[in-house]
């Protein structure tokens, strides 16, 4: 019981409050991550419970693992039960109840650019190319017909035998049907689930077989969830089913915090879980430990005018420091050179550049930034490029060792020729064509074709006696070991040093290195096919790396990081808040994203805008977030003219005439409807983000995206 004494009084309720539902909320920096791992030590330590009878979801793989190695140290237990995210609970799942859904339990987890070499094939087979529909909107079409459209498309993935899958996908003929049918032949045909099937599919299984559904109730004895404000339908229908038994779900959230609505995110069901649960017990945690008592000032400025909220402010506990600084600028380059100068400041008073962020609210901003950064010799790292598990040799390697793991025909497609072994275009379409007509995998034509003539002058024997060899014992070596060995053995790093990839070659040294890490926290759960699926499911903002350099990223990305100086820049209407911004519900949203943005600060915060013009030629203003702040809190350092302040509020007081209210969802996919002009429709699918729903009008050859404000009458 000694550990408790770490905790304050609201913490400390949190953790010892352990049967039944409770509702935390948990203000930015007020130490949750410290409560869910004391309260897991607690169930462990004090009551007794078993670590595999303990759920405990996270919003990211990076905090999945932060949890895990708190709970080591906490309990001295190798066993920390299931702590993952949504997605990675539902690998667990799946992996333990493929066989419900006639799936093998090694599926691949499928990542975009596994998703983006499927595409690559639907395309060549159908003569699509990316002026039909770049990859990246492909995906998003994809995910929005399995979410709105197709919602029921994961009984074709089960039910339907895999050639009849590719009937229909042969059969379709507008390019979003070839495209989704292709996939989903695609994925079907490798034991392939992407994101969306991974919670589709487990609840498929706990709504078909009852059985199994009891036994997960019964296994998880205790569920906690952190990040609550970001859960979405789905993840808030697989809470309910598994939470029904044991009746034990503690959530935490922060309203405040809700910016993921865009995908699906509803902070109503942090807001209303009362309603839905009214036995709940309400905690709130709102001392900060993060930042100075004038920062906390100016975010419980700002956020205290939105309207759908819990009112609440927080409370600091680091001592004082400066005030935040507010900087107005003539135009974009001299806010850039501002923020040069306070940064090079404070580097003069001690402080590191990698105790240093530059926030913005869309990644054009950053230009202006990377340009004069670069005539000062400030070094920084722009969190927009190439993520480090997207690198073409970080995916070259994990093929590797997917090969040995799957034999899946996308990693061999991948590296069957890296390094080269004579096997191209042409003998790769040749291994394809006869997997086609066989109905086997790439590896399987491989390993037939192997010794005819049109491979003898190959490297696929060697490379298919290298997998062999590996695939009878992988299980007994160190995944780290494992993948020292293909990597030499294969000729690929040798490759890269004669190519003198002194970088790729590093990539390589960091990525064992993180395997040998995973290993070391894991334990006895660090298994190949377990480290493939956590790999696949990490996130952008996972691989974000510690550098002494300043880091310039989207608000987005900030979230859950905290950094000693932020600089928060292009505050400007229209940018900040966006231009997009439709109605108040959305303006609130955009509101939370600064409330966010200002809570990453610990010790100094920076505010900056600029005159000028949009690049649409629209005046600039300073932004409603300057104005909504207490004046009294912030240092003006430069303050703009007093008549452009009046002018902003005027234009503002005119654009909050037109914000309206947020439109209800008043129809559903398949839902009959009425329009006064078009006639008779269906719904085909709603989209929360655009406002609009996608309508296929019977007097009307093809579908149209019909808008929300417009008054459809239910037929």
């Amino acid at each position: 019981m000694n550990f408790l004494e770490d905790l304050n009084a609201s913490q400390r309720e949190a953790v010892t409050t352990t049967e039944g539902y409770v509702r935390v909320i948990a203000g930015a920096g007020s130490g949750k991550t410290r409560a869910l791992a004391y309260r897991f030590a607690y169930l462990v330590n004090v009551l007794g419970v078993l670590p595999s009878n303990i759920l405990c979801v996270t919003f990211t793989n990076k905090a999945a693992q932060e949890m895990r190695q708190r709970i080591l140290k906490l309990t001295g237990d190798n066993a920390t039960g299931h702590i993952s995210t949504f997605h990675g609970f539902c690998v667990t799942v799946l992996q333990e109840e493929a066989h419900a859904v006639q799936y093998p339990d090694k599926f691949l987890v499928l990542d975009n650019s596994d998703i983006d070499a499927m595409l690559a094939l639907i395309y060549e087979e159908r003569g699509l190319t990316l002026r039909h529909k770049t990859f990246a909107e492909a995906r998003d079409m994809i995910e929005l017909q399995k979410l709105f459209k197709h919602p029921h498309y994961y009984e074709d993935m089960i039910a339907m035998p895999l050639e009849n899958l590719r009937q229909k996908y042969e059969q379709a003929q507008t390019v979003d049907e070839i495209i989704f049918y292709g996939y989903l032949y695609q994925e079907k045909k490798c034991f392939g689930l992407d994101y969306n099937d991974l919670i589709k599919f487990t609840l498929y299984i706990f709504a078909a077989n009852a059985e199994i559904k009891l036994k997960w109730q019964k296994r998880l004895e205790y569920i906690m969830i952190d990040e609550f404000q970001d859960i979405d339908k789905l993840q808030y229908q697989l809470m309910e089913a598994l939470c029904g038994y044991h009746r034990n779900l503690f959530i935490v959230g922060d309203p405040d915090q809700t910016i993921y609505t865009w995908r699906g995110a509803n902070v109503r069901y942090l807001l209303e879980f009362d309603q839905q649960f009214p036995e709940v017990r309400t905690i709130l945690m709102l001392q900060n430990y993060r930042s100075t008592p004038e920062i906390l000032a100016v975010a419980n400025s700002l956020i205290s005018k939105n309207k759908n909220r819990m009112p609440k402010d927080l409370e600091a506990v680091r001592p004082s420091w400066e005030k935040p600084v507010y900087y107005h600028a003539a135009n974009g380059q001299e806010e850039a050179w501002q923020i040069s100068r306070q940064i090079k400041k404070l580097r003069q008073e001690g402080a590191s550049l990698g105790e240093m962020a530059v926030l913005y609210r869309s990644h054009f901003v950053s230009r202006g930034l990377e340009e004069v950064f670069q005539k000062e010799k400030l070094p920084y790292v722009l969190y927009s490029g190439v993520q480090f598990y997207n690198r073409a040799e970080i995916k070259d390697a994990l093929s590797y060792l997917r090969l040995v793991a799957y034999r899946d025909d996308l990693s061999l497609a991948r590296v069957v020729n890296r390094p080269r072994r004579n096997i191209g275009e042409q003998r790769l379409k040749l291994l394809r064509q006869y997997a086609r007509e066989e109905n086997c995998s790439l590896y399987t034509a491989l390993t037939r074709l192997a010794d005819t003539e049109s491979f003898a002058r190959t490297g696929a024997k060697s490379f298919l006696q290298l997998l062999e060899r590996y695939r009878e014992n992988y299980s007994a070596l160190p995944v780290s070991e494992l993948l020292t060995r293909l990597l030499d053995e294969s000729g690929y790093e040798k490759n890269l040093r004669t190519e003198g990839s002194s970088e790729r070659l590093d990539n390589l040294a960091e990525l064992k290195q993180s395997i040998y890490e995973y290993e070391t926290t894991c334990g006895e759960e660090a298994v190949l096919e377990h480290y493939l699926t956590h790999v696949a499911l990490f996130t952008n903002t996972d691989t974000a790396a510690s550098l002494n350099k300043v880091k310039l990223m989207t608000v987005h990305a900030a979230k859950g990081l905290e950094f000693p100086y932020v600089f928060l820049c292009s505050l400007s209407e229209g940018v900040f808040p966006a231009k997009k911004t439709a109605d108040r519900e959305a303006m609130e949203e955009e509101r939370r994203l600064a409330f966010v943005a200002l809570t990453r600060a610990q010790r100094g915060l920076y505010l900056s805008e600029s005159e000028g013009k949009t690049l649409s030629g629209v005046f600039r203003f300073p932004s409603r977030f300057i104005l909504d702040i207490d004046k009294l809190l912030l240092n003006y350092v430069n303050p703009p003219p007093e008549d452009l302040i009046k002018a902003a509020r005027r234009q503002m007081e005119n654009e909050d005439e037109v914000l309206r209210p947020a439109a209800a969802l008043e129809f559903k996919t398949g839902d009959q409807v009425l329009h006064q002009v078009l006639g008779p429709g269906t719904i085909l699918s709603v989209d929360e983000r655009k406002k609009a729903y996608e309508i296929k009008f019977e007097m009307l050859p093809t579908s149209r995206i019909i808008s929300f404000r417009v008054k459809l009458e239910r037929r």
